[in-house]
């Protein structure tokens, strides 16, 4: 498997990553089977493996599985990305993007993958509460330090990532990297601002569930197809059932088909045509999954068949939300988009 530069980190990715939020009691809870998997994707020349403090069972499970699977085992050729933002504890500062927190959090994600330094570390949400500069300070000491070698972000606004490029160079501290974003042929929003964003910025992506959790399986049919698990529901509960992605992935099935290609096939290959993006995060919970997908490593679409994509879902284009996609304070609280009873009068 060929690599990418990594934004302009220096770091070279394979064009797939392996994502690790299956791994453990929230997908496959055989760490022997997970740690194969592991390997699995490294023999095949995923040089990439991305986690989270948060996965598995929200305990750092994934982190441990990840750190028995590099346990003497090429880590030197491994890319090790990790996240910090979720909650690992009651505590209200068991979380977000604080100072506090991040230098807390950094060392138990060390001692989970038993290393001395992780490759990426990435702010995994947003934290409203958290002033950027704080973060960045932070950040920027771990960097010094050896403990972190780059940092990145994931689900940040187009907005906010570009102030936080200003507020790196304004205040003389280190620089994001990478951003982690959700794209998918069925989710194309990334195209409107947070790639040509990234691009200007040099800053290198991850695509986060390129299969669009699922749903670009074709396994999710509108009639006669599986249905999803409670545990999927769970998580995405309207968009496993949301009738335009349904609507949309049974336009695609069909071409799909003419062309000879498995969906998840052209869905990965759809990802990895876009200049902006580095790598997609495929996120395998068993081996014959993993396999399947590693299979159509070599599948390229042309111009004709990516502008026949374009037609059943257009440039730019959301087909419906995603469930686990960042929305703004904002977007989910009533009292922050509306002014006061009393202050509402314009005249």
């Amino acid at each position: 498997m060929h690599t990418r530069p990594l934004g302009r980190t220096g770091i070279q990715a394979s064009p797939y990553a392996l994502g690790t939020m299956r791994f453990g009691q929230a997908g496959n809870p055989d760490h022997d089977e997970c740690v194969r998997i592991i390997h699995r994707a490294l023999d095949a020349g995923i040089n990439i493996i991305d986690t989270a403090d948060v996965y598995g069972g929200g305990d750092g499970e994934s982190e441990q599985i990840v750190g028995k699977a590099l346990r003497g085992h090429r880590r030197d050729e491994v890319v090790l990305a990790t996240k910090v933002n979720g909650p690992m504890g009651p505590g209200p500062n068991q979380r977000g993007n604080s100072r506090r927190w991040i230098v807390s959090a950094v060392e138990a994600s060390l001692r989970r993958l038993g290393v001395d330094h992780i490759d990426l570390y990435q702010i995994h949400h947003p934290d409203p509460d958290t002033d950027i500069e704080e973060t960045l300070s932070a950040l920027t000491d771990l960097l010094s330090s050896g403990k972190v070698r780059a940092i990145g972000h994931s689900n940040l606004p187009a907005s906010e990532i570009v102030q936080a490029q200003w507020v790196s160079e304004e205040r003389g501290l280190a620089r994001f990297r990478t951003e982690q974003p959700h794209y998918s042929i069925l989710n194309r929003g990334a195209e409107r601002e947070i790639f040509p964003v990234c691009q200007t910025y040099g800053l290198g992506t991850l695509i986060w569930s390129p299969m669009a959790m699922g749903l670009l399986t074709g396994r999710y049919r509108k009639r006669g197809g599986e249905t999803a698990s409670a545990a999927h529901l769970q998580w995405v509960p309207g968009h496993m059932t949301d009738e335009r992605k349904l609507d949309a992935v049974e336009a695609l099935l069909p071409v799909a088909e003419q062309v000879g290609i498995p969906l998840p096939h052209l869905a990965l290959a759809f990802v990895t045509a876009h200049p902006a993006v580095t790598s997609a995060i495929i996120g395998p919970r068993t081996m014959d999954q993993l396999d399947d997908l590693l299979a159509g490593a070599a599948t390229v679409l042309d111009d004709d068949l990516l502008d026949r994509i374009d037609q059943i879902v257009p440039p730019g284009t959301d087909v419906g939300p995603m469930d686990l996609a960042y929305a703004p304070p904002p977007l989910q609280r009533p009292e922050l988009r509306r002014r006061a009873a009393d202050d509402r009068a314009v005249a």
